[in-house]
């Protein structure tokens, strides 16, 4: 145990040098962004939408207090601060917002009162910084449909006047595009025309104010996955990188994100989310591993970002107290997950180096979560760590209904229920991704064709998935740029002449566990039911610029079971090796220590020996040779602390 508190101590001395060095980069713009992976606090976990300044503040005193010793520096509000909290405001109703006479939005004053005045965040982020923290919002794409149905100028920030060019004064509906309205919260949010000056001096106007507020962290929501929006994306980037105030650029959501789509983005921003939104239940735990093993692979842990690095975000870590998706209640619950549940969610969140911002309200944090988010292990393993990646040489074994018969389960296996029907699943991914390739044209007669997939047929016999294809129309002469700008493009329906049409990205928010497919909904003018057929066999979504592919899923969906394992390496060579268990009863999961060296570059452990201990039963396992092995409860995590050394 001595050598179990003496490691705490130096771990503990390293994160505070972490967060001085960190707090030294706030003040100096020429250091690295994101050296290490943000972390911090985000609202929306516990609050949603509604939470007020006075609360806001309160979570950030105890974050002060208690949690900024162990790197947590960033408090985030995140969506709708500026919806008035009044009887019929939700998540997506429209004319509820708070916004300036130049279309830009600004705090609910009845929530934030120390806004009144046009003084926007600027004294919550001056009570935030003398609490020695960073202040971060949330932002949503473009423009919103108020200030576009308001008809506000734009703002000039060089003039400090409305945007005039071509001898003429700019307005929001010069720049908005409603066919782009964000799919899950269309009442909310539009992109804006990145392509004219109008729409560029718009985006530069709303970050400059975020600067002049004091604000160091921004987190731009419905621009990535399905909501990819890259052309809004790369300006935003140009406009930090010319700020005098250093800003960390977060990307949200992650829904059908892929490495290649991530490569688009990542030397653009600092982190982006790579799943759809993760709440308490196991089924979201388990659906990241296999993209955080797929971007690990990819060699995007920490690579070139903004000014700096940029980390493949995981989400929020919702433990403790909570509120529910899409609330307008705040906190009144408690997480869901077991207590190995939520080992293995901070665990693999750590190994794979992901951002840790904590979601749970801190004014009610009980002993066991603050326990859990302040392990100085794993928050070394989150800042310090190198070589992370999926370590798939672990076997597990589990005793079934009699005790001594035994079932080997390999790494990553996959169990679906064979007697279910299959069902055609849509997803969608960066057009250069060769799964995006199988699509074909087939005319029927003089005036029909079908757009069908024929790629991956499990025999030749099976009947390939079609949809058919129906140009835009035309509703009346107000809508012949709407045609222009979609020529050659087409709705795709299920059937002849049905009056719903295929839309790609989700029409509301989803959670990691739920698999996301396209569906059909009323035909319209909306840029996310227009699709283009390329020459290359490849489907191009007019919303998000990504490719359409099909996968065939069972209908009751896979359940991701059997063992996992993580391996990365210290500061002083010790080695980190995670395990996990997946299935629903303890499992003993094993390594050979001969196989470490597989995933070590440069490591040679052929006849080692290894001495280490298990960070969550604190039990010194002493000198292990040949393998490493531990049961591991169900759902449940191990996580090895190991000195290696060859006789």
């Amino acid at each position: 145990m001595q050598v179990l508190f003496s490691s705490s101590l130096c771990i503990l001395l390293a994160l505070l040098i972490h967060r001085v060095s960190s707090e030294t980069f706030s003040r100096n713009k020429g250091e690295e962004h994101a050296s290490f992976p943000p972390r911090g606090w985000n609202s929306y976990d516990s609050f949603c939408w509604t939470i007020s300044e006075q609360e806001f503040l309160q979570n950030a005193e105890i974050i002060s207090r208690r949690l900024r010793l162990y790197g947590y520096e960033y408090v985030v509000v995140d969506f709708l601060w500026y919806r008035r909290k009044v009887p019929g405001a939700y998540t997506d109703s429209l004319g509820f917002d708070v916004i300036d006479k130049w279309g830009r939005m600004i705090p609910d004053p009845d929530r934030w009162p120390s806004s009144k005045n046009g003084k926007g965040f600027g004294e919550v982020a001056k009570t935030v910084h003398s609490l020695g923290l960073k202040f971060g919002i949330h932002v949503m794409r473009g423009i919103s449909t108020q200030a576009v149905n308001a008809n506000t100028p734009i703002l000039d920030v060089t003039t400090g006047a409305a945007y005039e060019e071509s001898g003429r004064k700019w307005t929001a509906k010069d720049i908005g595009i409603k066919e782009r309205a964000c799919a899950w919260m269309q009442n909310g949010f539009m992109s804006v025309n990145t392509k004219l000056g109008a729409g560029r001096a718009f985006l530069k106007s709303l970050y400059v104010q975020y600067a002049e507020w004091g604000v160091d962290f921004v987190k731009h929501d419905c621009v990535f996955g399905d909501d990819l929006d890259l052309d809004e994306v790369t300006f935003v980037s140009e406009v930090l990188k010319e700020l005098d105030r250093p800003i960390v650029y977060s990307l949200s959501p992650g829904t059908s994100v892929t490495p290649a789509m991530a490569k688009k983005v990542n030397g653009l921003v600092n982190m982006y989310r790579i799943t759809a939104d993760d709440w308490d239940t196991w089924g979201d735990v388990v659906s990241h591993f296999d993209i955080t093993r797929d971007f690990s692979t990819a060699n995007m842990v920490g690579a070139t970002g903004l000014l700096g690095k940029s980390w493949p975000d995981l989400d929020m870590l919702p433990l403790g107290w909570l509120t529910d998706p899409g609330s307008n209640e705040g906190p009144h619950r408690r997480c869901k997950l077991t207590l190995d549940e939520k080992r293995t969610q901070i665990t693999l969140w750590s190994m794979a180096k992901s951002p840790l911002m904590f979601g749970g309200d801190v004014r009610n944090l009980d002993y066991a979560t603050y326990g859990l988010i302040t392990i100085p292990t794993l928050l070394e393993i989150n800042s310090f760590s190198s070589n992370n990646k999926e370590f798939p040489y672990v076997t597990g074994s589990k005793s079934l209904k009699n005790e001594d018969q035994v079932s080997t389960l390999q790494s990553g296996r996959h169990v679906t229920d064979g007697r279910s029907p299959k069902t055609h699943v849509l997803g969608l991914t960066s057009c250069e991704d060769v799964k995006a390739i199988g699509w074909s044209i087939e005319a029927l007669d003089q005036d029909l064709e079908q757009i069908c997939w024929r790629e991956k047929l499990e025999n030749k016999h099976q009947t390939p998935f079609c949809l058919y294809k129906r140009k835009s129309r035309v509703a009346s002469d107000e809508d012949i740029g709407y045609q222009q700008k979609y020529q050659g493009k087409f709705h795709l329906l299920a059937t002849d002449g049905s009056k719903f049409c295929l839309h790609a990205s989700p029409k509301k928010k989803i959670t990691s566990k739920e698999y996301r497919r396209g569906s059909f909904s009323p035909c319209q003018q909306d840029a996310n039911q227009i699709w283009e057929f390329n020459p290359n066999g490849t489907l191009t979504n007019s919303y998000s610029s990504q490719c359409a592919t099909l996968n065939s899923l069972r209908a009751k969906k896979a359940i991701s079971t059997g063992v996992r394992s993580w391996i990365a390496t210290g500061l002083k060579g010790e080695i980190y090796l995670a395990f996990f268990n997946l299935n629903s009863k303890k499992t003993v999961i094993s390594a050979k220590i001969s196989d470490l060296a597989k995933a070590l570059p440069g490591r040679n452990l052929t006849g080692a020996s290894c001495k280490g201990y298990e960070v969550w039963s604190r039990k010194d396992y002493g000198i292990m040779s040949q393998s490493i092995s531990t049961p591991v409860e169900m759902h449940g995590s191990a996580l090895f602390v190991l000195h290696c050394f060859t006789a």
